[in-house]
Parts: structure tokens; sequence; C-alpha cells
């Protein structure tokens, strides 16, 4: 358990992680530009260093106090170097070299009595930085001495790798010191996070929204996530709970009548009154079933879980004829004249081919189950102008009073007058089928009298 939980990933750690590793970037950075910006300081104080010495070279053959060769002492200033070695070189535009201790490449003379010219050159594989200065002799005024001197560059770079160890450690301590602020610092700021913990560890069935105003911007994307989560948990527990509702209400009933007649069948002495029973046993069965499908239908077409993202391309004009012709057998056993009317090709809709069959077949069952015997009962399937499909279906029954034509499609209501057996869901299937559609359902009374109901299907989306 313990590896499990150090292999969590962890906020914190990650973020100072992702901090940590600009710091380094930054610490190396630091360290190479201040590397840079102490070789150049060391290179200027050696640079000035070195042309003070060649002018107080270049002084004293001003001064006649030399004349040709250096005497020991003033080479052993020159040449003297703990950590490295200096050379020189005394040359004379008539009578060459002089003095030195080493030749090397030097450039053309300066002019005389010009600044010292600095310059680098290299001797025996190493590079070295002069200076070079000319001046005319004290005993021939047509004579030019250039006089240099040149030092390797190793002290150079000693005194700027001196500063960068001086600089580095105050830099690495500077950066531990952040490091360690940030770390409280997220550790301070992730406690904003308690209170939103707080809230949901003291819930127990609530599936409320939890963003509030003080949930942090950088994690309401989360917390919007989790509130639509409760939302479509909200809606299935609904839908449960109605169910429950719907069915303990319609099912009550008939399971009481079947009980009824159950115990009147085992009472009874003559085998009329059981065979009675038992029609009435059938009956209430078959309500039974029927009421649990039309239920389970009615809590399909609710479900929060159908998208009409999900929908694709029906033929209606080949579906509905097929369906209509299935239920032609039952309308002649009803006595009722069903036909189709509609266009001969295809007519596309967008949606769910089982839920409109599911549509279509209660639209036919309540034509069938309340226009009555003699009625007539027609499925009309008409393209519309602008892309939309009209669905249609009629009968000549007795109708439906105007004043409750806008409660039909509501859950188990049924028409004042409407015979027994009926749920009084079916259209509200066909509501919530339309509705998930993006379909209009219109009810209203035919011509003939009997009821008319239509729903009009939008025009297929262009892709």
């Amino acid at each position: 358990m313990r590896d499990g939980r150090m292999r969590r990933p962890s906020l914190r750690r990650r973020l100072l992680l992702l901090l940590l590793l600009p710091m380094l970037i930054l610490l190396t950075i630091d360290a190479v530009v201040t590397y840079g910006v102490a070789l150049n300081y060391s290179n200027r104080v050696h640079d000035a260093d070195l042309a003070d010495d060649v002018r107080t070279l270049a002084q004293m053959f001003r001064s006649g106090r030399v004349s040709g060769d250096l005497p020991a002492e003033a080479r052993f200033l020159i040449e003297y170097d703990p950590d490295s070695h200096n050379y020189y070189t005394v040359r004379s535009s008539l009578r060459g070299l002089l003095s030195g201790n080493g030749t090397f490449p030097e450039p053309p003379a300066p002019a005389p009595d010009a600044a010292p010219e600095l310059f680098y050159s290299r001797l025996s594989g190493r590079t070295l930085r002069a200076a070079s200065l000319s001046l005319r002799a004290p005993d021939n005024p047509a004579d030019v001495l250039t006089v240099t001197i040149a030092e390797t560059l190793h002290d150079r770079q000693q005194r700027a790798r001196e500063i960068l160890l001086l600089a580095v450690p105050m830099q690495t301590i500077l950066i531990l010191g952040a490091l360690s602020l940030m770390w409280l610092g997220i550790n301070r700021g992730l406690r904003i996070l308690e209170p939103l913990t707080d809230r949901l560890a003291a819930r127990e069935h609530e599936l409320e929204p939890i963003t509030g105003e003080d949930v942090p911007v950088e994690i309401l994307p989360l917390t919007h996530t989790i509130d639509g989560l409760f939302e479509r948990l909200r809606a299935v527990l609904s839908l449960q709970e109605r169910f429950i509702a719907d069915a303990a209400h319609q099912l009550r009933t008939p399971l009481a009548g079947l009980r009824l007649h159950v115990d009147r069948a085992r009472a009874a002495h003559d085998a009329s009154t059981v065979h009675d029973a038992l029609d009435h046993i059938d009956q209430l069965t078959q309500r039974t079933a029927r009421t649990s499908t039309q239920l389970l239908a009615l809590t399909r077409a609710q479900s929060p879980w159908t998208e009409r993202s999900s929908h694709v391309p029906v033929d209606l004009g080949r579906q509905i004829p097929q369906a209509v012709g299935q239920r032609v057998p039952e309308a002649i056993r009803a006595d009722i004249d069903l036909g189709y009317h509609g266009p001969d090709g295809p007519v596309w809709v967008l949606g769910d081919a089982p839920a409109l069959q599911e549509l279509l077949d209660n639209l036919i069952d309540n034509a069938l189950r309340y226009a009555g015997r003699g009625a007539r009962a027609t499925v009309t399937l008409l393209p519309l102008p602008d892309g939309g499909v009209l669905l249609q279906v009629e009968d000549s029954g007795p109708g439906v009073p105007a004043e409750v034509l806008e409660r039909l499609g509501e859950r188990f209501f049924r028409a004042p007058d409407a015979p027994a057996g009926g749920t009084g869901l079916g259209l509200a299937i066909v509501q919530q089928i339309a509705q998930q559609h993006g379909a209009q359902v219109a009810f209203g009374n035919a011509p003939n009298g009997g009821l008319r109901i239509g729903v009009q299907f939008p025009a297929p989306a262009k892709s």
C-alpha cells in the first residue's frame, strides 16, 4: 500500500518539479553569464596593467636609462608571474631585435608616441595577450623602438573562475531559498481546496452543484464537469423514481384485480365461475404486460443518454409503409380500414430507427384502439418545401373534445369518454420521442370528426 501511495500523482510534487527544472536551467545560464562577465572584467583589468607595464618600459628607454638589452632586474620584473609566464621584445626599426625572451607574431608597429596597441598572438601553442608601444630612440631620432610585452591568459581565466566560485554558491543558496518559499506558497495555496473538499466530504445523498464563489478559477473546469455529472445522476435518479412511482401507480389496480380473481377462482365451486375468473385474469395479465411495456418505452424515451448527435439518416419512405403493413392484420381484426399515403421514393430524416418505429407503433395503436369498429385510419407521409417531413395519422373515429386536446401527450391522461384498456402512456411516448428528434407534435380533430396527430420533423442539417 505504501508503494501504491508513493506512485500516486501529486500536484504539489509536480508543481515543484516543474519549477525546479527551470531553476536549474536558470542557474546554469546564470553561471555561464557570470563567468563571461567575470572574464571580461578580468581582461579589462589585465589589459590596463599590461598597457601600464609597456608604458613603464617605454619610459625607461625614453629617459635613456636603457639603450639596448634590458638589465636583469627589469627582465625579472617583466617575466615574473607565479602562475604563468610573461614575454617581451624590444625591436629597432634600424637594428632589428635588441632584446626579448620569446619570438611571437606581432602586428605592424604602431605609430611613435601613440597609445599602446593591444592584440592577441600565439607562442608554442599558447594564446598570448600583448601590448605594443613605439617611441623614437633617444640617441637617434631616425630610429623607432617598438616595445612589446605579452602574457598568457591563465591568470585572467583564473580570476574569472574565482569570481564564479564566489557567485555560484550564493546564487544556489538564493535559488534553494526561492524553492523553499515556493514549497510553502504551494502548500498554503492548495489550502484553498479544503473548503470544497470539506463540503464534498460532508455530503451524503445531495447532488447539488459544488461550484461556488470560493472555487479557484484553475479548477472551475473540474468542478463544472463534476456538476454536469451530478446533473446527469439527478436526471437518472429522477427517471428511476418516476418509473417506480408510475409502475406502482399503474400496476397496483391490475395486481389487486389479479389477486381478487385468483381468490375468486379458488373459492368457486362451479366451472363457469372459474372460467369467468380466468378470463378476467387473462385480461388483467395482458393489461399488466402492456402497461409494463409502455412504462419501459416511456423510460427509454426520457433517458438523458439519448442524444441527437448520435442520430443517423433514416428513410421514412421505406420504414413507415413496412410498419403500416405489419399492422394490417390487427386492423382487420378490429374492423378498421388502415391505409398509407406517401411518396414512392425515399424520405430522409435524422433519427434513431427503433425509436421512430416505437413512435409510429404508438400512433397506429392509438388509432386502432380508439377509432372504433368500422372506422378508417390513414397514415400520411408528406415532404415539406423547407426540407422537413410531416408524419400524420388521422382516423374517422369519435375524436376528442376540443377542451382536452392540449392535454393529450401528458403521462397517464386519457380522454373522459375513451374506452377502457388504455394506459395513458402512448401519446406521452410519442411526445418524448418527437422531442428527442427536434420534432413538433400537433393534436387536432380531423374534418370528418376523428383525431388527427401530426409530427413535423425538421430538415436534416447539412454537413
